[in-house]
């Protein structure tokens, strides 16, 4: 089949939308189907870039490191006559979704729509940021969802909140899973070496962007606590964002500067090496949809301390591949950390054996096998959009005005789930 994946945010930013649309991508194609990504223009540009349509975007926006990209494109609608889609697939409700929905309804197409993001957990991005603003674009993502053919959910937790929010539309689960292959035989040893981290130290670890959303403050409070106890214990934190000199200032004023080791964003091999030298991977974010980086620390044996939260409470079982926390106490995150730190030999490798097992449930490969499937009923079958749910949409997208370029910006900046480079549209 062809399908046409329309979506706010793609390589080479490094987030959890980003990626989840290029894994999917590449594993669609695999099997041999073909796939149209249609994506903002990013600074950086991907040499010998295939499949993808880039729109004209506005670079950096508000200061961050997202582009915003502009919902029109002269050239796309000839590309979509030569590319003929049978499914459109949104991956978010706002600008490159309105353009989605807009293709979908002219061409009588199945609209496919994954609710990846918790957007109201992202408006402090935004310039206007209030509880209307988060209000609104909940009402906005639910209505745009009531429009689409099917509702891809990453995780339970989300599918049973969006039914909550009103959500009529068909929801299946369907999580981006992790490439196995790509987390097997790391090199945690070199890893040490090159980060300057003592072979014999206790690493905690924590990879994603470095965002107030990802509840770094609380997270690194705790690691540091234990850190002061426990004096061969390391922090090795993965990523780049706004909140780098604040992590950075926390550990220099307690004098642990010298054990958090920040090398920024890695990708492929010093990636996978990175989190196989981690003894555990600690998570304290609650505005997830579902735990990719919690499946990938898994696919290398390393065991997760996490707070329970949407799409992390279907990856971490407690006390057989982690601890799962079911409050926010930096008392009881530093006592999971050190009930790990003291666990027999023989108990931490059963962890890692359960961690490993759960990457399995969530591979790549079974979960675009999923996708796909629901694909197949949805072909062939022309879909008539309800006018007056078209309407109302339309309506509410509109009650924001003149400000709806502030709503723009909570797409652009809604990437740590959202998570694009370029190529010039021809």
């Amino acid at each position: 089949m062809n399908i046409v994946m329309l979506t706010n945010t793609y390589l080479p930013h490094v987030g959890g939308v980003a990626r989840s649309v290029a894994a999917f991508t590449e594993e669609y194609r695999k099997r041999g189907h073909r796939v149209m990504v249609v994506a903002p223009e990013f600074a950086q540009r991907i040499p010998g870039e295939r499949g993808v349509i880039r729109i004209h975007a506005i670079q950096n926006f508000n200061g961050s490191d997202f582009s915003v990209a502009l919902p029109f494109s002269g050239h796309l609608s000839d590309h979509l006559n030569e590319f003929r889609p049978d499914i459109v697939h949104a991956h978010h409700p706002f600008l490159l979704g309105m353009t989605a929905l807009r293709i979908a309804r002219a061409r009588q197409l199945p609209l496919v729509f994954t609710h990846h993001t918790l957007y109201e957990r992202y408006t402090h991005y935004v310039p206007a940021d209030s509880e209307a603003l988060k209000r609104f674009v909940i009402e906005l993502a639910t209505r745009y969802a009531n429009l689409a053919s099917l509702v891809f959910a990453p995780s339970h937790s989300i599918a049973r909140l969006l039914r909550q929010r009103g959500v009529e539309t068909p929801i299946a689960e369907v999580p981006t899973g992790v490439k196995l292959q790509d987390y097997s035989g790391g090199d945690g040893a070199r890893a040490r070496r090159e980060l300057g981290i003592p072979a014999s130290a206790f690493v905690a670890g924590h990879l994603g962007r470095l965002a107030e959303e990802k509840n770094l403050e609380f997270l690194a409070t705790a690691a540091a606590d234990f850190m002061q106890r426990n004096p061969r214990a390391h922090f090795l934190v993965v990523g780049s964002g706004p909140m780098e000199k604040r992590l950075r200032r926390l550990f220099d004023s307690r004098g642990l500067g010298d054990r958090l080791h920040m090398p920024g964003t890695l990708q492929g091999e010093a990636q996978r090496d990175a989190y196989t030298a981690m003894d555990v991977f600690v998570f304290a974010s609650t505005s997830e949809t579902q735990g990719m980086v919690l499946t990938e620390a898994m696919a290398t044996g390393t065991p997760v301390i996490a707070l329970d939260a949407n799409g992390t409470r279907e990856v971490v079982r407690d006390g057989l591949n982690g601890r799962l926390l079911m409050r926010q106490s930096h008392s009881e995150f530093t006592a999971a950390l050190q009930w790990l730190l003291e666990l027999p030999a023989r108990r931490q490798r059963e962890l890692r054996d359960e961690a490993l097992a759960t990457a399995e449930q969530f591979s790549m490969e079974n979960c675009s096998e999923r996708a796909l499937q629901l694909y197949e009923p949805l072909l062939g079958q022309p879909w008539s959009l309800d006018d007056s749910l078209y309407a109302q949409w339309q309506r509410m997208r509109n009650t924001i005005g003149a400000q709806w370029e502030i709503l723009e910006g909570v797409t652009g900046a809604a990437g740590a789930a959202f998570s694009h480079p370029p190529h010039k549209q021809p």
